[in-house]
């Protein structure tokens, strides 16, 4: 029996409610948007509706504005890895904006990588308030 293709889709981007981490449900959508006015706590990015990919590995990278880490040296992108935990699920990738906002604010563009091929990528642009 053939193995069927996975497919993979953005459901939902743009600002989201307060996501508990530890949780296993994905958070709330506040507003779908491509500029977020933000604020201290503010949650943004996109959940990824996968199907037919159990046991397969996501690939991810956030690149962000240019702000200090805490030697005061440019902050890398975040990158990751994560595996799909079922056949029909949904990943969400993002961030929550903390102090000081100001370096925070520009675009964050969010890709995700399956077998090394782009599977979704999303520029979101935050502004202040």
């Amino acid at each position: 029996m053939a193995k069927r293709k996975v497919e993979i889709e953005i459901y939902s981007y743009g600002e989201y409610a307060e996501w508990n981490r530890e949780s296993k449900s994905i958070p709330r959508l506040v507003a779908i948007t491509e500029t977020i006015e933000a604020t201290v706590g503010t949650e943004f990015g996109y959940v990824l509706r996968i199907r037919h990919g159990k046991g397969k590995r996501l690939d991810f990278r956030i690149d962000h504005p240019p702000f200090p880490d805490k030697e005061g040296k440019v902050t890398p992108p975040f990158t990751g890895e994560y595996f799909v935990r079922s056949n029909d699920y949904e990943f969400f990738l993002g961030d929550c904006i903390w102090e000081p906002l100001h370096d925070k604010l520009g675009n964050w563009t969010m890709t995700t990588w399956l077998e090394g091929k782009i599977v979704a990528q999303k520029t979101l642009r935050l502004i202040a308030k």
